[in-house]
C-alpha cells in the first residue's frame, strides 16, 4: 500500500469518528475537514503542546485499530506537524474519553468536535456553501487567538465568561465549557 492510499485512509478513518447526520444534519463537510486536515496547528500558549502531542498520537491509534505497524505510521504519517484537525479531533476523544463519558448518553465524541466548529462559526461552510477565504480567516483567527474574550471564535464559547479565553491553554477553555454546560443542564433540570 502506498504512503498516499495510507494517508487517505486515515483521513477518512479520522472522518468516521466525528461523522454523524445528527451532528452534520446530512450535509457533507469534505472540503472543510480537508482544509483542516492540511493546516497546520500552531500554537502561542505553552501548554497547548499537550494539544499537539494528542494529535499525534491519534496517527498511532489509526495504525493501531487499522492494524497498520508503527514504523508505517511514522513512515506514512510523521512527516509533517499535527494537522488542526488531529489536534481537534484528538482533543474531542479526550474529552468523550476521559472527562464526559457516559454509557447512557452513547459516544459524544461528534457532539463536542461539532461544537467546536460551531464556537469557530464554521458551521455553515458545508460542501455546497464553502467559501475557501472566509474558512482560511476563520482557522487563521482561532490559531492566532484573535477572537472574542468568551471564546467565540475560538474552539469553546462560554455564556458567562469570567476569564480571558484568549489567554489559556486549550484544556482549561474545554473544562471551563464543559463546567459551565454541566451547570447549565442541571439548572435546566431542577
Amino acid at each position: 500500500m502506498s504512503k498516499d492510499e495510507i494517508v487517505d485512509r486515515y483521513f477518512e478513518w479520522i472522518c468516521k469518528l466525528i461523522q454523524g447526520v445528527e451532528y452534520t444534519k446530512g450535509y457533507s463537510y469534505h472540503k472543510l475537514l480537508v482544509r483542516l486536515f492540511y493546516t497546520d496547528f500552531n500554537y502561542t500558549v505553552a501548554m497547548d503542546a499537550n494539544r499537539e502531542e494528542d494529535g499525534i498520537d491519534l496517527r498511532y491509534r489509526f495504525a493501531r485499530e487499522e492494524l497498520y505497524s508503527q514504523s508505517q505510521a511514522a513512515y506514512c504519517l510523521d512527516d509533517r506537524p499535527c494537522s488542526v484537525l488531529e489536534m481537534m479531533v484528538a482533543l474531542s476523544l479526550r474529552c468523550e474519553e476521559h472527562i464526559m463519558d457516559d454509557p447512557d448518553k452513547g459516544n459524544r465524541t461528534g457532539q463536542w468536535f461539532w461544537g467546536m466548529i460551531d464556537s469557530l462559526g464554521l458551521r455553515a461552510m458545508y460542501d455546497e456553501n464553502y467559501i475557501e477565504n472566509y474558512v482560511n480567516r476563520k482557522i487563521c483567527n482561532f490559531l492566532n487567538r484573535r477572537y472574542q474574550k468568551n471564546g467565540k471564535g475560538g474552539l469553546f464559547t462560554l455564556k458567562e465568561n469570567q476569564k480571558d479565553m484568549r489567554c489559556a491553554e486549550i484544556w482549561y477553555q474545554m473544562c471551563w465549557y464543559l463546567a459551565e454546560m454541566d451547570f447549565y443542564e442541571r439548572r435546566e433540570t431542577q
